[in-house]
């Protein structure tokens, strides 16, 4: 979700559910060390419980940009696995190091003593022409021997030639047998399942199939507006958020930032999908698109979306209401 789920990504969708687990974008050893790190790791305190994903492969440095995020507040430090970019190829961290688990284990260990909040990892089922079930157990094994607990698994290979990243998040064939059978077969590991889940339904299907979690990227962050049910549905107690609930709640936030200078439109970009399928919403993107990129757009744009929002909803109910009438 490199690109994606930022700080402002990350705060609106606190505003949707009090109890998901977010996860920053993943960040490289090199950048946490030798970077800004306002920038890089800074974050509102609205988000907790909120995970640092770390990309590296030098288990020294990973212990480092570790204690770094622990000692500012971050609840879990994980070890990305997964990502298929060619960045990270040449970096030698991301999905390339399934072929290393011997080296990942290393690294986690690393980590582990470094910090005192949980250190996971988030993995591929295999890349190339590996077996998933000999890379995807190996490495869970390995891991787990050195202290591991928790892993997140994209139940899709990476194709590292080949294919692009866009193409390895679709074309790959997914294998959630496979990952069932690794909860399964390994029941003192907390194991949750990731790629290609496109609703809250099918997120339920996985927790009955005995899924300790399920990680939703793409699906969250298209339409955000699922995340306002999660609470109820998969956490069992809590009220549904809708989007104009989400956008109030957002608000003070938005001012804040905007307070410190930072533009509109970084915050807005994120909002796009939240009144996805819902009357009004290319109006609302339309709106937020145009306006929010403009030099000193503020709040005032949020406002004059969300009113057409609601326009647009009222009238289609009165559609209806004079519809039901005349029938």
């Amino acid at each position: 979700m490199m690109d994606w789920t930022d700080r402002h990504c990350r705060a609106l969708h606190r505003t949707l559910s009090a109890r998901a687990l977010l996860y920053t974008e993943m960040v490289t050893t090199g950048a946490v060390l030798h970077g800004d790190r306002e920038r890089l790791l800074g974050y509102d305190a609205m988000e907790h419980t909120v995970a640092l994903q770390l990309g590296g492969s030098e288990p020294a440095d990973l212990a480092a940009a570790a204690r770094i995020g622990a000692d500012l507040g971050y609840d879990e430090i994980n070890l990305n696995v997964g990502c298929p970019s060619d960045r990270v190829q040449s970096g030698r961290f991301g999905a390339c190091l399934m072929r290393e688990p011997e080296l990942v284990a290393e690294c986690m260990a690393a980590i582990g003593a470094a910090v005192s909040v949980p250190a996971t990892v988030k993995c591929r089922i295999g890349v190339d022409d590996q077996e998933p079930e000999e890379a995807l157990f190996r490495l869970v094994d390995l891991c787990a021997a050195a202290g591991v607990k928790t892993f997140i698994v994209h139940a899709r290979k990476a194709w590292l030639k080949g294919l692009s990243p866009k193409e390895n998040r679709d074309i790959p064939p997914l294998d959630y047998p496979l990952v069932w059978r690794l909860k399964a077969e390994r029941p003192g590991l907390t194991i949750a399942i990731n790629g290609g889940v496109p609703s809250l339904d099918a997120a339920e299907e996985h927790l009955a199939r005995g899924m300790d979690g399920v990680m939703l990227g793409r699906a969250a962050y298209h339409t955000p507006a699922i995340l306002g049910e999660v609470d109820r549905r998969l956490f069992g107690g809590g009220e549904d958020v809708d989007p104009f609930a989400a956008v109030e709640l957002y608000r003070p936030y938005v001012a804040r930032q905007l307070g410190r200078g930072v533009h509109l439109a970084a915050m807005t970009r994120h909002m796009l999908g939240l009144f996805h399928g819902m009357p009004g919403a290319r109006t609302w993107r339309r709106i937020l698109t145009v306006e929010g990129v403009k030099a000193g757009a503020g709040l005032e744009v949020i406002d004059a979306a969300l009113a057409a929002v609601s326009r647009a909803q009222d009238e289609r109910a009165a559609g209806r209401l004079e519809a039901g009438e005349a029938a």
